[in-house]
Formats: C-alpha cells, structure tokens, sequence
C-alpha cells in the first residue's frame, strides 16, 4: 500500500477516533455500558518500561479530544514482572486493564496459546487499519483465523549509543561515521573497548552489560530461537551461539560494568557516567533521556550498530475480554498507533514507528540531547535493514534464560560451558 494513501487513511481515522469519542462523551454511555452515568469513563491502561505516551501528552491530547474521559496509567519496569503479573491476572480473570501492553517477544504466546483471553480487534474495525502497519509487524498479531490481538506501536531498529565525553577523555575519536567505520564488525567493537580500557575515565566501563550486547547481537538474526516450522533451535543455532562467545570475550575482557538492566544500579548509572556505549534499539533513547537528566544532553550520541542491521523489541496494545470499557479501549489504541502519533512519539521519545505512514514523517528527525543525531536517518537505515524475525512461543522467556547464564559467566566467574548448561536447563524447564 502506497505511504500516501496509508497517510490519508490516518487521518480520516484520526477524526474519526476524536468525534467517536466525543460522541460517545456527549450521550452518557458506551456500546457496552462501562461508562458512568455522567457520561465520564477513565480508561485504565497498563504497560512495562518506559512507552512515553505520557511524557509526549499524548493522553492529555487525547483527553481533550475527548471529554468526559480520563487515562490513568501503572507501569511495571520489568518486563519479565509485568508479564507474569499478567499471566496471574489473565488466569483469574479479575484486575485487568482496559489496554494491556505485550512486548513483540511475547505475541507469538498471546496469538498461539491465549487468544480467547483477548478481544478479537475487528469488531471494532481494526481490519480496515491493515495496510497502515508494517506488514510484518501486522501478521505477528494476527491469528489463523485472522484475528486481529493487538495494535502495534513501535519497532526496535538497533545502533549504538555513546558518551563522547568518555571517549574523548579516553583518546578515542567521537565522530559518528569514523566509529561506524572502526566498530563494522562485532570484533571491531570489542578490539575499541579494550583499547578504552587501557584510558578509561574514573571506573567506567566499556558497555553496561553483556546482556545488552547479546541482546542486540541476536537481534540482528531473523531465526534465534525458533525456525519457520515453529521447532526450537536455539541450541544448535550458529549465530546464538556467536553472539553468546563473543558476550562471553567481553566479559571475560572486564569490558562490562556489570549491571543488570532496568536495575535501580543499572538506572544510577547513567548519570554516573559509568559506561560508555549501550547497544540501542530506539526505544532506549527515551530511557537514557529520562536516567540521564538534562546533565546528559550533548554527551550523547548515536552511530550505526556493528554487524549490520537488527531489531530488538517493540510491542503491541492489546484489550483484555474482561476489560470493563472495550470500545473505548479499542478507540484509544486505534488512535495512540495512528501514524500521526507514531511520530510524534518519536520525535519526542525516540520509539520508531510501525506504521508506514509515520517513517516519511521523522526522516529527517534530528536529536539535540544526542549531540544533534540525525536519528530519523540512522533508525530509518536500519530498520530498511533488519531482518523479519520467526518469532516463537517461549521467545521472551529463552532469551532470559541466556541472558542470566552469562549473566553468571559476568558476576560471578562461572565458566561458559557450565554457564550454557545452566542455560539448556532453565529452557528445558519453560519449554517442557
């Protein structure tokens, strides 16, 4: 579908979602009857990490939109925490959101497994919304009988985000396109850290952790952990298995800090300045943005990621069947995925659009906190890029497995191959 058309298309639905809204607002009532008698409904929307609608205003935008009704958001940092959360709530059908957050390695569980704890989006229109997404982004989503389970919000185009500070102190260049030249590969990357090591400011480190780096790495692969048949394959996976050797070089290269992501220490750390690059899909720069503080602008900066591109992470909006205010809830998230929104979003939080009539619009997106990043062109160029990953069932819960094996090899000295067997066992657990 031509971008252009898919643009128009937003923006009749734009109108639309805004005049429903303030329709519904004006007689008193929803199609399901969750609104108050006073014709005021509070939507409650409930996610993992740091999706930004707050911070942009995108609900205050919304609530003026549309009187009468009020968003109250509760986040869960974790995403491993919030999606157990779920599950417990899920299985006992009571204290759910009107919109429940599912991160992108999740999906596959929630179409698969629990679709008849979803709402199925086309009664309320969705279908007609197809061509405005991504088409991989859409069909991850979407059922063997084409339901429709969510809406999806961003995409995690990969780079690499770095502190010209600490680079600068430690004698190497800062210029964004010499160090993409310098880290093209993986090996390039690490040869630069261990020559920061030898000149590194105070007590920092190369990169956080190598969680991060095999994160990234692996999400630069379009089969990880499963084929296109649906078998696990992670074990006999030749390009896991090089991103698990080269995140065990650098931590057997003291080139992390040693921080477990989303940590309180992981948080403080920014602001610290106690690493100098972060492997970053672009969702992160929000994070980094909020950890780091107004201190942080103009110390930044982003540069392609080694090894080609990847994508690591996006997610979806989804309506719980025992959600209280569906119809609402499906005009909200109809609206809140809408390219227009999308990039906003972006230009405000750095989460790069799913929907095709957003990219155009933030193509030429500038970033001041990152010393003036042209972030529309580098996450553009990448998610071109990336590849169309196999997503599977236990996708989440095998790459937390991994993560916490070398993990094991970073803090604690563990040897690598006891450390992947650790690995086999926690997945022979989830995966029975």
């Amino acid at each position: 579908m031509p971008i252009a058309r898919a643009a128009k298309r937003a923006t009749v639905r734009l109108g639309a979602v805004a005049l429903a809204g303030a329709l519904l607002a004006a007689c008193g009532g929803s199609s399901d009857g969750a609104s108050g008698a006073d014709g005021k409904v509070t939507l409650t929307v409930d996610l993992f990490g740091s999706f930004g609608y707050k911070e942009a205003g995108l609900y205050a935008e919304y609530e003026k939109l549309n009187p009468g009704v009020t968003i109250k958001q509760t986040d869960t940092e974790d995403e491993a925490d919030y999606w157990k959360s779920l599950q417990t709530r899920l299985a006992g059908g009571g204290g759910l959101a009107d919109v429940q957050g599912v991160e992108v390695g999740r999906i596959a569980s929630v179409v698969q497994q629990q679709a008849d704890k979803f709402e199925d989006l086309r009664k309320y229109g969705a279908d007609k919304l197809e061509g405005e997404f991504a088409e991989a982004k859409w069909a991850a989503a979407t059922g063997a009988n084409g339901e429709v389970l969510g809406l999806g919000t961003d995409v995690g185009p990969e780079a690499m985000c770095y502190r010209t500070d600490l680079f600068a102190e430690a004698g190497l260049p800062t210029d964004r396109a010499e160090l993409a030249e310098k880290w093209s590969t993986w090996e390039g990357y690490l040869q630069l850290g261990k020559q920061y090591k030898k000149k590194a400011p105070g007590k920092s480190a190369w990169l956080d952790s190598v969680g991060s780096l095999y994160s990234v790495m692996i999400g630069q692969e379009k089969e990880r952990y499963y084929d296109t048949s649906g078998k696990l394959i992670w074990e006999t996976n030749p390009a896991l298995k090089e991103a698990w050797n080269t995140s065990v070089e650098a931590a057997r290269s003291g080139l992390s800090a040693e921080l477990d992501q989303w940590s309180p220490q992981w948080n403080q750390a920014f602001a610290a300045g106690s690493f100098a690059t972060l492997p970053c899909p672009a969702w992160m720069l929000g994070y980094i943005k909020g950890q780091a503080g107004e201190a942080g602008k103009g110390k930044w900066d982003v540069a392609a990621l080694p090894g080609g591109a990847g994508n690591w992470g996006g997610s979806y909006l989804a309506v719980p069947r025992a959600a209280e205010n569906k119809e609402e809830a499906y005009k909200l998230i109809a609206w809140l995925t809408a390219p227009e929104q999308q990039a906003k979003l972006f230009q405000k939080h750095g989460s790069f659009p799913s929907a095709t009539g957003a990219i155009e619009k933030i193509a030429d997106a500038k970033d001041p906190y990152f010393s003036n990043a042209p972030i529309g062109q580098i996450f553009g160029d990448a998610a071109k890029a990336a590849p169309v990953q196999v997503l599977g069932v236990h996708d989440q819960n095998v790459s937390q497995q991994i993560t916490n094996a070398l993990s094991e090899v970073e803090r604690k000295g563990l040897a690598p191959d006891k450390a992947w067997r650790n690995a086999k066992k926690g997945v022979a657990n989830i995966t029975g």
